[in-house]
C-alpha cells in the first residue's frame, strides 16, 4: 500500500528508499506497512477528532467484555484502574508479589509536562518538537503531539491522587530541566518519582480490585498469548508458586509488561524484567518495530567488576547541577579529584556542546563520555574488558559528576532536599559521600525504544492484541528525552488505551471461546512442551552463564556503537550460543513449584531469539540515530550522521518461523508539522 496524502496538508520529506543493504541474506523483504489508523488533518485537532470518531460501548454492554491486562506498571496499572472503573470486567496479571513492585517504581527523575509553569516558552508544540528532534526524526508524529497534548491531565490526575510533587515555596508545584530542552517542565517528588506515580496509580487498581471490577492475579507469568480466529482471546499463564498452568480468556488482551534491556544482562532493568510477553507475541504474528533502538543512559554507577547481576542508575536530574568533566591529562586519572585545580578540568559537554551543555540528550551525552574513556580519560577502578579483536584489555569506565558548584552556590540543604535519596543510595552502593567527593557515572542500558508494532490506536496487527507503555514502540523514536517514560506510560494506561480500546470492543462480545477450543489447546500444550524441553537438557551450562556471554555479545556488537563486521559477527555469535543453550543448558528444580531457575531458562531463551533480531535490524539500518552510532556513518568530527532518504522509516519485523528469516515491512515516516534536520546541540 503506498503511502497516503493528507488532505489539505503538506509534506516536508519525501518517502526514504533503502539503497544500502548491508543484512542481505539475513532477512526477507515483505510488503511496505501502513498504519491504516492514521488520523488526517491538522495535527492540533487529530486526537480530539479520533476520539470523537472511535464508537462508543454503553455501561450495559461494558459489564458483558472481558479485558486481559498483561502488567501492573505505569501503563498496565493505570489502564486497568480505568477501565475498571469504566465498568468493564479486568483481569490483570504480574509476575511481581504486588503491582507495587513493577519497575516504573525505578523512574527516579520526573515526568514532563507541556504546562509552561515556568514561563519560560514552553508548549505543547515545543514539548513535540523536542520529544521527535530528540528521537532523531524516528518517530511518528501524530503519536507524538497527542503525547504531549495529553501530559498536562496527567500531572492533574495524579496531583488529585495525591502524588506529592515537589512544590515551591508559595505551594506551586515546581519544575526542573532534564536533558535535550532548554525549558523547565519536568515535575518530580524528590528523586523517587515513578514510585510515587506509580503508588498513584496502585490505590486506583485497588480500589477497583475492592469494587469487584478488576480481578489481580500476582506472582503469574504469561508464557503464551491465544489466537483464536485470527483475533487475541486470551493467555497462557504460569502461577509461579504452584506452577499450574492456568487459561484466561477474554475479549482482548493488552501487554504492557515494559522493556527488554535486560537482553545485555548488565542494564539498569530490574532482575526480573523480560521480553517473554511482547516475544510470545511476535512468534504469534505480531511485528516487532525497531528491536535494535535501545536508550543509552548517561548517569549509571559504572562497572566495577565480572561479580555484578545489574547496574544503578542515578537520576538524569543530577544533570541540573551536577558539571561532568575528566582529568584533561590522562596521568592525572589516579588521583583524588578534589586535588585536581580547575585549569586541569575538561567539562567536556559544555566545551563540545555550549548551547546546552550538560544538558544534551541522553544519547549525545553517552557517547561523549565513551569517547573520553577510549582516550584513555576515564576514572575509576580499571576494569577487563574483551574487545571486539576478542583480546583482554584494562580500562577505566567513568567519568565525574560534580555537585561541588551547586553546593557553593545552593548550600548543602538545598541540593540535599532536591537529590536526597539518590546521593545515599550512590554513597551506600559506592562507600563514597558525594557531597564531598564527585560521583562516577558511566553510560548503561536503560529505557527500549524499540518493541510491539502498534497503530495509532495501540492496537498490534493481530486485532485485539493491544500494548501500551515501554512495551510498544510509537513514540519515542531513536532516543527518549529523560522524564518521558513515565509521561508515555500514564498517557497510554489513564487517557489513550481508554479511548481507542472503546472502538475495538463497540463491535463486542465477541463468540464464547471455551478452554477445549483447539487453538486454546493447542497454545497451553505448547507451553507444556516448551517447560519440558527446558527441565530436560539436564547440560553442564547455568542459566546465567548463557544469559552473561549474550550480553557481552550485545554490548559488544551491539550497544553505543556498531560496525558491519561486528553485527555479522554477534550473528553468528549468538546462533551458536543459541545451539548451546537448547543442547547444554541445566536447569534445576521441576515445575510443579517455586523454580526461579526455571522462570530465567524461558526469558534467557527469548533475549537469544531478540538478540539475533535486534544485531540484524541493527545490521540492515546503516546509519548512525540516536544512540545507535554506525562507524560507517559520521561527520568529520565525529558526530552521528543520520540518512533521511534512506533510513526514514519504522522497521517493523515479521516472525519468520523456527527456521526462516525475519522479514521487514517498512513503514514511512511523512512528516507534515515539523521538518526533519540534522541534529545540533552546540
Amino acid at each position: 500500500m503506498a503511502f497516503t496524502v493528507l488532505p489539505g496538508l503538506t509534506e516536508t520529506n519525501e518517502p526514504p528508499v533503502q539503497k544500502s543493504d548491508d543484512a542481505a541474506g539475513y532477512y526477507v523483504l515483505g510488503e511496505k506497512l501502513v498504519d491504516p489508523k492514521t488520523p488526517t488533518g491538522p495535527i492540533a485537532t487529530r486526537w480530539s477528532n479520533r476520539k470523537f470518531e472511535n464508537r462508543l460501548v454503553n455501561p450495559a454492554n461494558r459489564r458483558k467484555l472481558d479485558v486481559l491486562i498483561v502488567g501492573t506498571g505505569l501503563a498496565g496499572g493505570a489502564a486497568a484502574a480505568t477501565l475498571g472503573e469504566a465498568g468493564y470486567n479486568v483481569k490483570v496479571f504480574c509476575y511481581q508479589d504486588s503491582p507495587r513492585r513493577a519497575h516504573s517504581i525505578a523512574a527516579q527523575g520526573g515526568i514532563n509536562a507541556a504546562k509552561n509553569y515556568k514561563e519560560d516558552g514552553d508548549s505543547i508544540y515545543r514539548l513535540f518538537y523536542d520529544t521527535v528532534k530528540g528521537g532523531d526524526y524516528r518517530s511518528r508524529e501524530s503519536n507524538v503531539y497527542r503525547l504531549a497534548e495529553v501530559s498536562a491531565n496527567i500531572i492533574d490526575q495524579c496531583v488529585a491522587q495525591g502524588v506529592p510533587f515537589a512544590r515551591e515555596y508559595g505551594g506551586l508545584l515546581d519544575n526542573r530541566s532534564f536533558g535535550g530542552v532548554q525549558v523547565s517542565r519536568t515535575f518530580y517528588a524528590r528523586g523517587q518519582t515513578g514510585q510515587q506515580l506509580l503508588l498513584g496509580a496502585y490505590q486506583a487498581l485497588e480500589r477497583q480490585v475492592a469494587a469487584g471490577t478488576v480481578e489481580q492475579f500476582t506472582r503469574h507469568e504469561m508464557l503464551e498469548v491465544v489466537i483464536v480466529d485470527g483475533k487475541a482471546r486470551g493467555i497462557i499463564a504460569r502461577d509461579m508458586v504452584t506452577g499450574e498452568l492456568e487459561t484466561h480468556l477474554a475479549d482482548v488482551v493488552v501487554l504492557a509488561t515494559g522493556g527488554y534491556g535486560n537482553v545485555f544482562f548488565l542494564s539498569t532493568n530490574a532482575m526480573g524484567s523480560n521480553v517473554t510477553a511482547t516475544w510470545r507475541a511476535h512468534r504469534k504474528g505480531a511485528y516487532m518495530a525497531n528491536p535494535c533502538y535501545t536508550q543509552i543512559h548517561p548517569t549509571c554507577i559504572p562497572v566495577t567488576g565480572a561479580h555484578q547481576s545489574k547496574l544503578t542508575l542515578m537520576s538524569e536530574s543530577l544533570r541540573n547541577d551536577g558539571r561532568i568533566w575528566v582529568p584533561k591529562n590522562a596521568a592525572d586519572c589516579d588521583k583524588d579529584p578534589r586535588e585536581i585545580p580547575d585549569e586541569d578540568r575538561d567539562y567536556f559537554l559544555e566545551r563540545i556542546y555550549p548551547s546546552f551543555g550538560n544538558l544534551v540528550p541522553r544519547d549525545i551525552a553517552s557517547r561523549a563520555a565513551k569517547y573520553m574513556c577510549d582516550e584513555g580519560r576515564g576514572v575509576g577502578p580499571e576494569i577487563e574488558e574483551t574487545g571486539p579483536d576478542g583480546e583482554k584489555r584494562l580500562v577505566r569506565r567513568g567519568v565525574y559528576l560534580d555537585l561541588t558548584d551547586a553546593i557553593r552556590r545552593l548550600g548543602k540543604d538545598k541540593v540535599e532536599e532536591k537529590y536526597d535519596n539518590l546521593l545515599d543510595m550512590y554513597e551506600r552502593i559506592t562507600g563514597e559521600n558525594p557531597y564531598e567527593v564527585p560521583m562516577r557515572i558511566y553510560p548503561a542500558v536503560h529505557y527500549v525504544m524499540g518493541g510491539l508494532w502498534v497503530d495509532y490506536e495501540l492496537q498490534t496487527n493481530i486485532p485485539g492484541l493491544f500494548c501500551a507503555g515501554e512495551a510498544n514502540f510509537s513514540d519515542h523514536g531513536a532516543n527518549r528525552l529523560g522524564a518521558s517514560a513515565l509521561m508515555q506510560g500514564l498517557a497510554d494506561g489513564y487517557f489513550v488505551l481508554p479511548n481507542t480500546i472503546r472502538d475495538y470492543l463497540a463491535d463486542g462480545p465477541f463468540p464464547a471461546v471455551d478452554e477445549s477450543h483447539p487453538a486454546v489447546v493447542e497454545a497451553k500444550q505448547a507451553v507444556q512442551e516448551r517447560i519440558d524441553k527446558l527441565l530436560s537438557i539436564n547440560g553442564t551450562r547455568t542459566v546465567d552463564s548463557i544469559h552473561k556471554e549474550l550480553g557481552a555479545i550485545m554490548w559488544e556488537y551491539c550497544g553505543m556503537e556498531r560496525t558491519e563486521e561486528g553485527l555479522k559477527k554477534a550473528i553468528g555469535l549468538i546462533r551458536e550460543l543459541k545451539k548451546e543453550f537448547w543442547t547444554n543448558v541445566r536447569v534445576l528444580g521441576s515445575a510443579d513449584n517455586i523454580n526461579q531457575d526455571l522462570e530465567k531458562a524461558g526469558r534467557v531463551a527469548d533475549f537469544i531469539e531478540l538478540g539475533e533480531l535486534m544485531c540484524i535490524d541493527a545490521l540492515n539500518r546503516r546509519e548512525s540515530c540516536g544512540g545507535h552510532f554506525r562507524a560507517e556513518s559520521q561527520t568529520e568530527d565525529g558526530e552521528a550522521l543520520r540518512h533521511d532518504d534512506e533510513f526514514a522509516y519504522v522497521a517493523a519485523w515479521e516472525w519468520g518461523g523456527e527456521d526462516g528469516a525475519p522479514v521487514l515491512h517498512k513503514e514511512d515516516l511523512i512528516y507534515t508539522a515539523i521538518e526533519m534536520k540534522q541534529r545540533s546541540y552546540k
